[in-house]
């Protein structure tokens, strides 16, 4: 008991670094999440125990570079250079131009539910949906009378869908990898459990925003320009390999762009390179973290925190709703849906084994909660992101967040009658 306890306390000191330091300092990102992580895994490998300094540090590099990880990081690295790619060329610009211009005029605020739904879905990222999608919001807000709040809200909502579902978003990556089931199987449970949530929610804006009429789109829209999200959203969905799917995705983007003029082939490169150096800070704390749960496990921390967990608990439902508390309990102190995931995977994993719990299942579960609970904490970079966008205080925008509180009780429901019904999968391959 005690030595668990000892393995588990680098949790401890990360909360205390990463969390405890941010609320002193008053800003919750003042300490680098990579740093934190650092700092923990030096904390780590001084307190396991068994074996001498070299044999610690060779088991933590042996938990950083497990093949799991490796993979996640082939991913990251693909997904950088496609989104940068994609972006330098005008697709999010276009994609948002376009989900604009197809809008009925009275059907503005479902309209713009969507738009941020298929653009975060299409670029993998709430982040990134929330700072395109906002200040349209806002401004259509002001130009209509309706409060900001409430059409923020819809964009906020519609980003976390998208990003709950994306293929190349890194909360389905490292769902899907820590739970080993292909991303193309857990797209397809997931979108079971949150699909009448959209639903609900689309035909409650269409009631409360049949009022409101959208703007005209006068700048001119090449659409083309829109078609590397859509091939890599429908051959994903196709269940072809995601690494396959992002080379492709790429390779559309520089043709793309560089018959369009938005740059040449050096210009093209530079992008690339530029995506793959903006996920250097998640490809690092992926490896740390990864180093970090070996010890733990190695410590018996992950048994001990198993058999805590699961004293109470007699089947899969409990099992589920476990998994799903323990990742929503991590968000809240880490203000960061993925690194909650990759915190918890390697539980998750176990609780989910032990309990004959789909792996589909529990991925979805992990990033369905891990959504939830970025959606309504006011210190998340997307609500603090669109706060400061549109002018409001985060708190303002959490009561209009219908989509994510309806995703969560829908979650719930999908846990209590076992939703949805599950054939049995071949063993896991490592493919999309």
């Amino acid at each position: 008991m005690k030595q668990g306890l000892l393995a588990l306390s680098p949790i401890a000191v990360f909360l205390v670094i990463y969390v405890l330091v941010s609320i002193i300092a008053g800003d919750f990102y003042a300490v680098p999440i990579s740093v934190a992580f650092l700092l923990t895994s030096i904390y780590a490998i001084a307190v396991t125990q068994g074996g001498s300094l070299r044999d610690r540090i060779t088991l933590f590099s042996r938990g950083a570079g497990q093949p799991d990880i490796l993979l996640m990081i082939w991913i990251f690295i693909l997904a950088g250079a496609f989104a940068a790619s994609a972006k330098a060329m005008g697709s999010i610009d276009a994609t948002v131009q376009l989900s604009l211009q197809l809008l009925p005029a009275n059907m503005l605020l479902p309209g713009l539910f969507l738009s941020a739904c298929f653009i975060s879905m299409s670029i993998g990222t709430s982040v990134g949906t929330v700072v395109a999608l906002v200040p349209i919001a806002a401004g259509v807000a002001q130009a209509t009378g309706t409060a900001t709040a409430f059409i923020v809200g819809a964009v906020v909502g519609g980003a976390f869908f998208g990003d709950n579902l994306s293929f190349i978003s890194d909360t389905t990556i490292m769902a899907t990898r820590t739970q080993g089931c292909r991303m193309s199987d857990k797209f397809r449970v997931n979108s079971k459990i949150v699909m009448p949530a959209a639903i609900i929610v689309l035909f409650l804006y269409l009631i409360l925003g049949s009022h409101i009429h959208a703007p005209r789109v006068t700048s001119s829209i090449d659409a083309l320009k829109v078609l590397p999200y859509v091939v890599v959203l429908i051959t994903a969905i196709a269940g072809l390999d995601v690494l396959l799917v992002l080379v492709v995705g790429i390779l559309l983007s520089g043709v793309i762009g560089i018959s369009y003029g938005d740059y040449d082939l050096f210009g093209w490169f530079g992008a690339i390179g530029h995506g793959i150096v903006a996920m250097g800070e998640l490809i690092i704390v992926t490896m740390l973290a990864g180093g970090v749960m070996e010890l733990i496990r190695y410590g018996g921390g992950i048994d001990l925190i198993i058999k805590q967990l699961t004293r109470h608990v007699r089947g899969s439902r409990g099992a589920e709703l476990t998994i799903g508390g323990l990742v929503m309990l991590t968000n809240f102190c880490t203000a960061n849906n993925t690194v909650a995931i990759l915190t918890v995977g390697p539980i998750a994993r176990e609780i989910a084994e032990r309990f004959g719990v789909d792996p589909r299942k529990s991925a979805s579960i992990l990033d369905t909660s891990s959504c939830l609970a970025q959606a309504i904490i006011p210190y998340g970079a997307q609500l603090l992101m669109a706060a400061s966008l549109a002018a409001l205080t985060p708190v303002e925008i959490i009561p209009y967040l219908y989509y994510p509180f309806i995703m969560g009780l829908c979650a719930l429901l999908a846990i209590v009658f076992r939703w949805p019904r599950l054939s049995p999968r071949p063993p896991y391959e490592g493919g999309s």
